[in-house]
């Protein structure tokens, strides 16, 4: 494939790095990604990810977008509440590069449709706002031997981890199954500072550029947490032992897909 003069223009700053080049490039264009939730994670991973050239983005999410969003969710703007976010991310998403291709999946993530979802993939991005629908990622990416990068984020806090088959634990493996309802305040109860979307959503691209790239450390074995009041990144190594995960141990206990209750956001 040669570049177009356009192209050669629109991604010069990648060009003239010697860990992506021409070649690195390439690669991103030809690689695939599938964001599950346009919200206030979503929507930063996906504007990198567009502006960087990946060249299939998946996007699924059933929501509309209201205003309540817009105070981190930057992907929408205020001409387009009401509208699915999955449109309205489209929109924004090929207006800054009609390089890349678009998929739409205007829908409930679920047990029944999430492998079909993934399955041509390269990296999936969990950009969720909920435990039912991040164990389920979880368990279906493992299950379909996908890489993923999960992330929470509220209040002036986040964290994220990414999943490489065969390389390191789950998140599953971590947190063990999704607390009591109730239990943790979601971000509508507990808020959450827009910005903080933008930061831990971008690392999230940034896992996927890597990926695709084959270039650098990934988060795997590792939760990165922030600390925005205290400007404080800390890496936490992970246990290595995956041996008795209900998923990706030895003798995985859960054999199929599990839709648990679903509560509002933790995050969204």
């Amino acid at each position: 494939m040669a570049f177009t003069n356009e192209q050669i223009e629109r991604y010069s700053r990648h060009i003239i790095l010697k860990e992506v080049g021409a070649k690195g490039q390439k690669k991103l264009l030809n690689g695939k990604v599938l964001i599950i939730g346009a919200g206030g994670l979503g929507a930063p991973a996906a504007m990198y990810l567009a502006a960087a050239g990946v060249g299939t983005i998946g996007i699924a999410d059933a929501d509309e977008v209201d205003l309540s969003n817009l105070q981190r969710q930057i992907i929408h703007g205020t001409k387009d509440v009401g509208k699915a976010k999955v449109i309205s991310a489209k929109e924004t998403m090929n207006s800054m590069n009609p390089d890349v291709t678009v998929n739409t999946y205007r829908t409930f993530v679920t047990s029944e449709n999430i492998m079909d979802l993934i399955k041509d993939y390269d990296f999936i991005i969990d950009g969720t706002d909920n435990f039912p629908a991040k164990f389920l990622i979880n368990d279906a990416c493992v299950m379909a031997e996908k890489p993923f990068s999960h992330a929470g984020i509220i209040r002036f806090q986040g964290q994220l981890m990414t999943y490489v088959p065969g390389a390191g634990p789950c998140y599953r493996c971590v947190f063990k199954n999704p607390p009591p309802k109730d239990a943790v305040p979601t971000c509508k109860q507990a808020g959450v500072i827009g910005a903080m979307g933008g930061v831990i959503g971008s690392l999230q691209a940034m896992e996927a550029i890597k990926y695709i790239l084959g270039v650098g450390d990934l988060l795997v074995g590792k939760l990165l947490t922030y600390d925005a009041l205290k400007m404080e990144f800390r890496t936490v190594n992970l246990p290595k032992e995956v041996s008795d995960c209900g998923i990706c141990g030895d003798h995985p206990a859960i054999t199929e897909l599990i839709d648990y209750e679903q509560t509002e956001c933790d995050g969204k």
